[in-house]
């Protein structure tokens, strides 16, 4: 009798809750196989999905802002290739009301290195990793959009989204004649606990149209800066 082929796999970087956890069941449903990473030892939900599907999920631990997990992390993964490297990781300051002037040092400092420079370095490690017609892709925001920034507000995060944006686009210059696709999603105003309460757009609403745009790229090269539905979102 044949083999049966292998399920496509999902390196999903941050899938212990909110859209991560909401992604990683969501491939499952659709026959991928998901690597996906935890910070620290705490049972999450993940833990539960991967009990829900045995030998479905592999878990990882990865704390992204600590450059010496990643490169454990990568020496662990060295023989394995992915069909998708997806980077969700990603956090807000602690007053979003703040103007950039009145936000702290600390605080600027904190969320630059957990929002822009830790998904890159992340991409930078594990880039080797997927396949050369795969995707890599991170989770942005439409707030990091320049050209849509009419009302201000969440001004250190548009900051680092923004940032996040230009480095990601430095990456893939950098990369101009590879076949991968590239992909900075906007997942949309969505209810969990970095989104808020009063967000418009519920998981279910978001999640399984955002994986619809993510399988869809494969095969078209370069990076494109999409929303859930697929829509090109202005730099």
């Amino acid at each position: 009798m044949p083999t049966p082929p292998l399920p496509p796999t999902i390196l999903l970087i941050g899938a212990s809750r909110g859209l991560g956890l909401a992604m990683a069941g969501e491939f499952l449903r659709r026959g991928w196989h998901v690597v996906g990473t935890v910070r620290g030892t705490a049972r999450t939900g993940l833990h539960e999905l991967a009990e829900a599907h045995p030998g479905a999920i592999t878990i990882e631990t990865l704390d992204i802002r600590e450059p010496e997990q990643l490169a454990a992390l990568r020496k662990r993964l060295d023989r394995r290739r992915f069909d998708m490297l997806f980077v969700n990781a990603g956090t807000t300051n602690p007053d979003p009301t703040q103007t950039i002037g009145e936000v702290s040092t600390r605080d600027f400092v904190d969320l630059m290195v957990t929002n822009a420079l830790s998904p890159m370095r992340v991409v930078e490690q594990l880039e080797a990793l997927v396949i050369p017609t795969g995707l890599i892709g991170i989770m942005s925001s439409g707030q990091g959009s320049i050209a849509n920034n009419e009302k201000g507000m969440r001004e250190l995060y548009r900051g680092s989204k923004a940032a996040l944006n230009m480095f990601m686009r430095s990456f893939a210059a950098r990369h101009a004649g590879s076949a991968r696709a590239m992909v900075l999603m906007a997942p949309g105003w969505v209810r969990t606990e970095l989104g808020g309460a009063e967000a418009p757009l519920t998981i279910e609403d978001s999640v399984p149209r955002l994986v619809d745009v993510l399988l869809a790229q494969p095969g078209t090269p370069g990076l494109r800066y999409l929303d859930y539905l697929g829509r090109t979102v202005p730099w």
